[in-house]
């Protein structure tokens, strides 16, 4: 029996459609879920929109341990990876552009952490006056996520901006970056030495030219979507997910 929508964050009809095809087939032959695909959806998309805990769930929705079992799952097998990817080029394709970016925005967020997250994985960032995580992405010209990082609140932007641009670089055609000047310094020197045979410098203000990969423009955070900022404050995933989870459901938090 499905489940009548109730909440803000449950997909309609028309998302669901959408969606759906993207999601991996049921083995067969093998057991019939209990639950329905939607209905599992429709559950990690309120834990992500709401803040709260996966225990906290409403009770119209299947066993938070089944939720969060698929979500697991998903991550495993990069579901979700693969849903943003198609839905960006479908987004792309429809605005006239090419279904693939090649130019970027990256920009980074500090956010609060609950006092169960481990000093492993949190620390102070002195100009935010922020106790917690930082979280760096990577979105096209149009605002679409492509790579999300996670890091202590206490690294620099410079120095947690490498992963993010490699993994850009790696993963998509970007080859030109804009950014602020938080980003400047020595993440231009690491640029110049390990970027600079493919990447090259973007078409804005030569005056504000910081390097061949990375160009500063004094980027505001318009960059992060709105429908993100509800689950601000970082919780502790459990053991050996302390910077998987956050990533994946920071990737979670971009709607179709």
């Amino acid at each position: 029996m499905e489940r009548q929508r109730r909440y803000p964050s449950d997909l309609t009809d028309a998302q669901w459609e959408i969606v759906e095809p993207m999601l991996p087939l049921i083995k067969s032959p093998g057991r019939i879920p209990k639950h329905p695909r939607r209905a599992i959806v429709d559950a990690i998309l309120y834990v992500v929109r709401s803040g709260c805990s996966w225990r906290q769930l409403p009770v119209d929705f299947p066993p938070w341990q089944t939720v969060y079992w698929q979500f697991q799952q998903s991550e495993k097998r990069r579901v979700t990876e693969r849903i943003l990817e198609e839905l960006r080029e479908q987004v792309r394709l429809a605005e006239g552009r090419e279904p693939e970016p090649s130019a970027g925005i990256i920009d980074s967020q500090s956010v609060k952490a609950a006092d169960t997250v481990g000093r492993d994985s949190r620390g102070y960032d002195a100009g935010k006056r922020i106790n917690g995580r930082k979280r760096f992405i990577v979105t096209d010209t149009l605002g679409l996520l492509v790579v999300v990082c996670v890091t202590a609140a206490s690294w620099q932007d410079r120095d947690g901006a490498k992963t993010t641009l490699l993994s850009a670089y790696l993963a998509t055609p970007i080859r030109h970056v804009f950014a602020d000047q938080g980003f400047a310094g020595r993440l231009v020197d690491w640029a110049k030495r390990r970027c600079r045979p493919r990447w090259r410098s973007s078409a804005s203000r030569p005056s504000s030219a910081v390097s061949p990969c990375i160009r500063s423009g004094g980027w505001s955070s318009a960059a992060w979507p709105e429908p993100a900022r509800p689950r601000d404050r970082a919780r502790r995933p459990g053991p050996r997910r302390i910077r998987r989870r956050p990533r994946a459901l920071r990737r979670w938090q971009s709607p179709p």
